[in-house]
C-alpha cells in the first residue's frame, strides 16, 4: 500500500512539474523573440518599453496557454468519464456526436452568413452541441442499454457529419476553406475578453467531474453492483452526459474540434498510475490532459512563424500511436473490469 501511495505521489509531482514547465514554455517562447527578463517584467506588472511585447505576452501567449491548459483538461476528463461509463477504451468526447453538433452549427453560420462574427460562431457551436446533447439525453431516458446509447450517439454524429458534407458541397470554395481551417483546431482563438467565459464554463464542468469519482468507481464493478451501493444509475448517466456535453461544447465552440486528446489521454493516465481508481485517476487525467494540450500547442509554434502547424495534425501524431498501443496491449482491458 505504501508503495502504491508513493507511486501516486510521484505521479502527481512529476505531472505537476511538467505542467508548470510547459505552461512557462508556452509563455516565454514564440515566433517573436522576447527576452526572458522582459517577459517576467510584463507578467509581474512591470511592463516593457516595447508596446508590442506587452501585447504579445498578455494578449496572445498567456490567453493561449490558459486555453490550452483548460481545453486539454476538459477533453481528457470527458474521455475518461465516457470510457468508464461505456466500458469502452475507444470512447471519446466526439463519440456521442456532440462535437459534430457544434461543427454543424458553425458550418451553417460560416457558409450562409458572410458577415458572421466570432461571437456568432461561438453561439452557433453551443446551439448545435446543445441540440445534439438534448437528443442524446432524451434517448438516455428511454434506452437503458449503454451500448445502444453509444450506437445512437455515433449515428447522431454521422447524421450531423452528413449534413455538413452537403453544406460544404453546396458552398463556395472560400467558405469551405474557412470551415476547414476552423476544423483544424486552434488554442489561439480565445482572446482576453472571451477568456473569462471560457474559463467559467470549463471550470464548472471540471468541478462536476471531480464530484463524480465515487460513482465512476462503482460503475467499474458493473451497474448491478453500483445499484447495490446506492448509486442512482439514471441520474449518474444524465450527469455524465451533461458534464461531458458542457466541456466538449465549450472547447469545440471556442477552439474548434480538437481530436485525440480526449481519446488518448485517459490511457496515458492509466499507464502512469497503473490503476483504475478514479480517486486518483480523475485528477491525474485532468493534469495529463493539460500537459498534453500544452505540449501540442508548443509543438505548433515550432513551425514557420507566419504559419503555425495545424493543431489537430499534432494531436493526431501524439494520440494515434497511444491508441494503437492500447489496442495491441491487452493488459489495458483490466482497467475496465
Amino acid at each position: 500500500m505504501d508503495g502504491r501511495k508513493h507511486n501516486y505521489a510521484l505521479t502527481y509531482s512529476a505531472t505537476g512539474i511538467v505542467l508548470f514547465l510547459l505552461f512557462a514554455a508556452n509563455i516565454f517562447y514564440g515566433p517573436v523573440h522576447i527576452p526572458f527578463r522582459d517577459v517576467l517584467s510584463i507578467l509581474f506588472g512591470g511592463g516593457s518599453d516595447r508596446t508590442s511585447w506587452n501585447y504579445i505576452v498578455l494578449e496572445t501567449r498567456l490567453p493561449q496557454a490558459v486555453t490550452a491548459l483548460l481545453s486539454g483538461a476538459a477533453l481528457a476528463i470527458s474521455g475518461l468519464m465516457l470510457q468508464t461509463f461505456f466500458k469502452n477504451p475507444l470512447a471519446g468526447p466526439s463519440i456521442l456526436g456532440i462535437s459534430d453538433g457544434a461543427n454543424l452549427g458553425v458550418a451553417l453560420v460560416m457558409i450562409y452568413f458572410a458577415s458572421a462574427s466570432y461571437l456568432t460562431t461561438i453561439v452557433a457551436a453551443f446551439i448545435g452541441a446543445a441540440a445534439v446533447l438534448a437528443v442524446i439525453i432524451i434517448f438516455a431516458r428511454k434506452v437503458k442499454n449503454n451500448v445502444m446509447l453509444l450506437i445512437i450517439g455515433i449515428m447522431v454524429g454521422y447524421l450531423a457529419s452528413s449534413v455538413i458534407s452537403i453544406l460544404n458541397y453546396r458552398a463556395s470554395a472560400d467558405k469551405v476553406h474557412q470551415f476547414v481551417m476552423w476544423g483544424m483546431g486552434d488554442f489561439s482563438s480565445v482572446s482576453t475578453d472571451k477568456l473569462p467565459w471560457f474559463v467559467a464554463f470549463t471550470v464548472v464542468g471540471l468541478i462536476m467531474s471531480l464530484m463524480m469519482t465515487k460513482p465512476l468507481n462503482a460503475l467499474l464493478l458493473g451497474e448491478d453492483y453500483a445499484r447495490n451501493l446506492g448509486v442512482r444509475i439514471r441520474a449518474v448517466r444524465l450527469l455524465i452526459l451533461i458534464c461531458t456535453g458542457i466541456l466538449t461544447a465549450t472547447v469545440t465552440a471556442f477552439c474548434g474540434p480538437i481530436s485525440f486528446i480526449g481519446l488518448a489521454v485517459p490511457h496515458i493516465a492509466r499507464l502512469l498510475l497503473g490503476s483504475s481508481n478514479h480517486n486518483h485517476l480523475v485528477p491525474v487525467t485532468i493534469l495529463a490532459g493539460a500537459v498534453t494540450a500544452l505540449l501540442c500547442n508548443f509543438v505548433t509554434l515550432l513551425g514557420d512563424a507566419s504559419s503555425p502547424l495545424p493543431l489537430n495534425a499534432v494531436t493526431s501524431l501524439i494520440g494515434a500511436p497511444i491508441i494503437i498501443y492500447v489496442i495491441m496491449n491487452r493488459r489495458n482491458a483490466q482497467y475496465f473490469n
